[in-house]
């Protein structure tokens, strides 16, 4: 960020709104954000969208009588205006809010980009872009979208506690999507390469190879077979992997959604959910898509071990939630700053073991290899799910044999996590956002291979 916006987020001059009110309320945090974003999209060869600019936004947030008030401001000058806001707001009401104890911190983190996305022309971002669709235009694809994505920032934290934090980040994501056709129909194959530094995460990658697998993908496609419905023994790549941990245990442990009794880990912790072969780690401190270093109520991240061995140790939480539960705020209070935080994931996976690809397949008479995702459903309540791999493959008598197409891996969370009976040594973390209450963040998600040894499979609808 330029000298002139660092001088604006001057910690002292923010203080001085929370001393304004700090008196009259139980609590009080304050978050600013100036930030820099560009967005860039190419439909068929042909650039559509090009979406580059600034943004600033500041918010307080004020508990008082056990209730929150809350405002925001897109202008610097209104701060002490939307703090007075945010204290009559929370004055208005009575409710049952507490907040557990936490450590308060001074910190200045900076950026960890090698090449700041600002750094780089438009005509450089671009270029890569059409490299990317260019490498896609094989035999059969009638089709390819490029989404390019960097963003850049400064975010001012301060609370009524002493914590005062200013951080700096970038992240950087390119997305492909190539459509095949042939008098079969049309199947499709995605992409996705990015990470939670510079531009470098772009340009030090194989933007040829990146196309081009997206596209053969969709090809393969074309000529597989229907899958056969029933219980097979699965394996699932590290993609889907990280989207079954994610979509299925990953938001069942959301602190909020236990207490709304929208979770099948309600009253769980403690007790055994998986096979011991299963380890789940969400830590936004790992050099990941969802890196973070403190959440947005100000508390430092680390690695937080929800499953350990199979048995449920901890869940994600912001204060509030800890404070209901009994529980260590776990650092996953996360929002824009024009939003109140919520409990969200950050960097999610199934930690790897110690077998290569070829020893999950063995002994594997009649199975299913899953690759990849095309999105699917939860029921965090019910602890059911049903996902749509990208594409498949037949196992047989230990060996890879033909592809298949639109295929569904669905049943119950528990039973699944259960039946893991092997994991690879092999570890890949996914790059993408997570929507949840109109809010979406960016997330990473991933995991080794892991072979479960009843899984139930079908056509995806």
């Amino acid at each position: 960020m330029s000298s002139s916006i660092k001088n604006k987020l001057d910690p002292d001059v923010f203080k001085k709104t929370i001393d304004s009110i700090d008196k009259m309320a139980d609590y009080v945090d304050l978050r600013v954000n100036e930030s820099k974003n560009t967005v860039i999209v190419m439909k068929d060869g042909k650039i559509q969208e090009i979406r580059s600019g600034s943004d600033f936004g500041g918010s307080v947030r004020v508990l008082k009588n056990g209730s929150w008030g809350f405002a925001y401001t897109t202008q610097l000058s209104k701060l002490n205006e939307i703090a007075e806001s945010a204290l009559k707001l929370a004055k208005s009401t009575k409710s049952d809010v507490e907040l557990n104890e936490v450590n308060s911190y001074k910190d200045n983190v900076k950026f960890k980009a090698k090449l700041l996305p600002s750094k780089v022309s438009l005509e450089e971002k671009k270029e890569i872009v059409h490299d990317a669709d260019a490498a896609a235009k094989i035999e059969q694809i009638v089709s390819t979208t490029v989404n390019y994505v960097d963003g850049e920032g400064t975010t001012l934290y301060l609370n009524s506690e002493g914590t005062s934090l200013t951080m700096e980040e970038s992240r950087v994501a390119m997305f492909i999507n190539a459509v095949a056709a042939s008098e079969e129909g049309i199947q499709f194959g995605h992409k996705s390469i990015g990470g939670s530094r510079g531009f470098e995460v772009i340009k030090d990658h194989d933007i040829e190879n990146f196309g081009r697998t997206a596209a053969l993908k969709a090809v393969r496609l074309l000529n597989a077979k229907s899958p056969p419905s029933g219980s097979f023994p699965v394996v699932l790549d590290p993609e889907l992997t990280g989207v079954f941990i994610h979509e299925a245990l990953g938001h069942a442990s959301e602190a909020d959604l236990i207490l709304q009794n929208d979770s099948i880990l309600k009253n769980k912790l403690g007790t055994q959910i998986g096979s011991n072969l299963v380890t789940i780690i969400d830590d936004a401190s790992m050099n990941a898509f969802g890196y973070y270093p403190y959440d947005a109520e100000g508390v430092k991240t680390s690695e937080n071990i929800l499953v350990k061995n199979g048995v449920l140790t901890s869940l994600l939480s912001s204060r509030e939630t800890a404070s209901k539960l009994g529980i260590n705020s776990s650092g996953n209070a996360r929002s824009s700053v024009g939003e109140q935080p919520i409990v969200r994931m950050s960097n999610t996976y199934l930690k790897p073991g110690d077998q290569s690809f070829e020893e999950l397949l063995e002994g594997m008479k009649d199975g299913i290899y899953l690759k990849g995702s095309r999105g699917g459903q939860v029921d965090t309540g019910k602890g059911v799910f049903q996902f749509n791999a990208a594409e498949s493959f037949i196992i047989k008598d230990g060996e890879i044999k033909d592809p298949l197409r639109d295929v569904s891996l669905s049943g119950s969370i528990m039973e699944i996590l259960n039946n893991v009976d092997a994991l690879g040594s092999d570890f890949k973390m996914g790059v993408g956002f997570c929507g949840k209450s109109g809010q979406t963040v960016p997330v990473g998600d991933g995991g080794p291979h892991v072979r479960v040894s009843k899984a139930t499979v079908g056509g995806a609808t």
